[in-house]
């Protein structure tokens, strides 16, 4: 009761353990008078494209104590250029009779992992929703991504951490694609008439090495059970054309 902050010190490092030394720090704000305790920009070197960076903060009361340091946090960057995306767009090849306002097409692609995992993460979007699933397990637990936006704009992306769904050997991924704002009844006048998947997964070894695996012509791509999707007018499903193992 009563207390009042006069100044906050942020320090950044690279891992967890320089940073509760307190040594090879690449950002130290340095004691910084201020009763702001939101809102503080990062003023360190450039950030790097999918580093992980720890930080902590302390803070100053009226009186002149100092608290203790923050339990370590962290955030970790994304891919910060379009240069950076590798993959191509791909689009799912139909039957003309599928071509239609709704349907959602499977895409898929299998690939061998060879060596030990450090970290994996996967960037995805698409021009419409999706769904991503690996090995047979859904990828993160949001609904209706990338998220609407003005598509001849500019386009949102995740970013899945899935260290834990690979496994050394044979593996698969696949996407379903869905109209949504995209290619909807009420937007499909505004933008293109075809869904499309951007996907890039990028695999970093124990040893340094890294691979990637990408949308790209090798994908394959199929109907499904969901003959008809739309976020106004409903679903139309039909359990016999469930294709169990497609993302296996």
């Amino acid at each position: 009761r009563g207390w009042l902050q006069t100044a906050y010190q942020i320090r950044v490092a690279l891992n967890s353990a320089d940073l509760a030394a307190g040594k090879a720090l690449i950002w130290d704000s340095g004691k910084t008078a201020s009763d702001s305790s939101i809102h503080q920009i990062y003023g360190g070197p450039a950030l790097q494209t999918g580093k992980r960076y720890y930080w902590q903060v302390r803070c100053w009361s009226h009186q002149g104590e100092a608290s203790d340091w923050s339990e370590p946090a962290w955030w970790e960057m994304g891919l910060l250029s379009t240069a950076e995306w590798q993959a191509s767009w791909i689009q799912p090849e139909l039957a003309p009779a599928e071509k239609v306002l709704g349907v959602v097409p499977l895409l898929r692609k299998e690939f061998d992992v060879k060596g030990t995992i450090e970290s994996a993460r996967l960037y995805v979007t698409s021009l419409g929703l999706y769904e991503a699933f690996l090995n047979g397990q859904r990828i993160g637990d949001q609904v209706m991504t990338p998220g609407w936006t003005a598509y001849e704009k500019r386009l949102q992306y995740q970013t899945y951490d899935v260290t834990n769904q690979l496994h050394a050997g044979a593996n698969a991924i696949g996407m379903m694609v869905a109209d949504g704002w995209y290619r909807g009844r009420i937007a499909r006048q505004s933008y293109e008439d075809k869904t499309a998947a951007l996907l890039q997964l990028q695999i970093v070894f124990k040893d340094g090495s890294r691979q990637t695996v990408l949308t790209d012509a090798t994908w394959k791509s199929t109907s499904g059970p969901i003959l008809m999707s739309e976020i106004y007018n409903g679903e139309t499903y039909d359990a016999r054309l469930e294709m169990p193992g497609w993302d296996c």
